[in-house]
């Protein structure tokens, strides 16, 4: 433990394993509603990393994203799967970064699913354009943190440790334990 969490009076971590980690996932991702999608990961490269819409994330923790054919992204995919997401939910919390393999696939029925008349900005011949795919992200791992009672009680604890000279963090962090979109 870290000299500033030794100094803390309450726990701040908690590593979430099965339907908890696919619940966190949900959340954050639910109040994001975008990432920062990285590829060529495995590489020891960042590779590309651009924002994505997130359109779904399934009960087993699978992400889906709506993607050009002939994008830079489905080509670095379909030379290396790996990739790493980012989120940030608030100016001051709700950070997730998550590993995974990503899969593509034409499914109709599933981009019929996911599609929202804003996405016509990018498919312009609608959710029967030719050029669309699925991007489906099957989490590896992951690690969040976040504040376990929100911004006022976060903002509070750090004025009253700030005053009193003793540390009153409200952060709470750990791992996600998810296997290729299964919770272990």
């Amino acid at each position: 433990m870290d000299s500033i969490n030794r100094e803390q009076p309450e726990d701040n971590r908690e590593d979430l394993r099965g339907t908890e980690a696919i619940e966190r996932i949900r959340d954050m991702v639910d109040k994001a509603e975008t990432c920062f999608f990285c590829t060529a990961v495995s590489r020891g490269s960042s590779g590309a990393t651009r924002p994505m819409a997130v359109q779904k994330v399934d009960g087993d923790g699978t992400l889906w994203f709506l993607s050009a054919a002939d994008s830079h992204k489905n080509r670095e995919l379909e030379e290396d799967p790996a990739v790493r997401l980012f989120f940030q939910v608030s100016e001051h919390a709700g950070f997730m970064t998550l590993t995974g393999r990503a899969r593509i696939t034409r499914d109709r029925r599933k981009i019929r699913e996911l599609w929202s008349p804003i996405l016509k900005t990018w498919f312009t011949e609608g959710e029967d354009d030719p050029r669309i795919t699925v991007i489906a992200v099957s989490p590896t791992g992951g690690y969040y943190w976040d504040n376990k009672h929100g911004k006022a009680i976060a903002g509070i604890k750090m004025m009253v440790g700030a005053a009193i000279g003793k540390t009153l963090d409200d952060s709470i962090e750990g791992t996600l334990g998810v296997r290729g979109g299964r919770a272990t």
